[in-house]
């Protein structure tokens, strides 16, 4: 069976309002330099041949998305396992203010393996959500490249698990806004081809 080529894009910068706060629930809008971004990623991405375009249903995502599905006149395909962290109660804070109130979770970063945020997920329930979506992709389009429309922690998530790293170590990866990282799957192992790409 030929592999799956999977872009896996994490979407463009937030309004600034929301930079230094915690988001991943919260819908929150691009700011003017994430819509320029989103508009050169598609103009990166208009010679792939690119099958399907699959988005979180957050906004963020399903903008930076937009002009890539213009430019390729197809629909996203919204996944509702591939949105951001619950953050649950730490939603909208800034990291001072999570130091304040949830002491216990400040450290989850670097050891977000056991790591539940409250009234929210943990990470490992991310993990296992967002694998499975991202293999269920991977299964719908052998010997097809389709792009991914996702978030930071769950573009860590997934490739820690390609990489088989420990989940501790997820956040050595560092998604930038609007980069681009290959996964294929063969046979349904996944081979990391590319990681952060300004471009392919």
């Amino acid at each position: 069976m030929s592999a799956a080529r999977l872009l896996l894009i994490r979407h463009a910068e937030v309004e600034e309002a929301m930079q230094k706060r915690v988001f991943g629930r919260l819908d929150v809008e691009l700011s003017d330099a994430g819509r320029e971004r989103a508009e050169r990623l598609a103009r990166t991405l208009a010679a792939e041949p690119i099958a399907a375009v699959y988005s979180s249903p957050l906004r963020r995502a399903l903008d930076t998305a937009a002009p890539l599905t213009h430019e390729l006149g197809l629909e996203p395909i919204v996944v509702d396992d591939l949105r951001e962290l619950d953050f649950g109660d730490l939603e909208g804070l800034t990291l001072a203010e999570i130091e304040e109130r949830f002491p216990h979770v400040v450290a989850w970063m670097t050891a977000p393996a056991a790591v539940a945020f409250p009234g929210g997920e943990s990470v490992a329930a991310l993990l296992e959500r967002t694998v499975r979506a991202v293999r269920g992709i991977a299964e719908l389009h052998p010997g097809e490249t389709v792009a991914v429309l996702a978030h930071a922690v769950v573009i860590r998530a997934v490739l820690a698990d390609a990489l088989a790293m420990p989940l501790d170590a997820m956040f050595r990866l560092d998604p930038s806004h609007g980069g681009i990282s290959v996964v294929e799957w063969h046979d349904g192992r996944p081979f990391v081809r590319t990681v952060n790409a300004p471009r392919l």
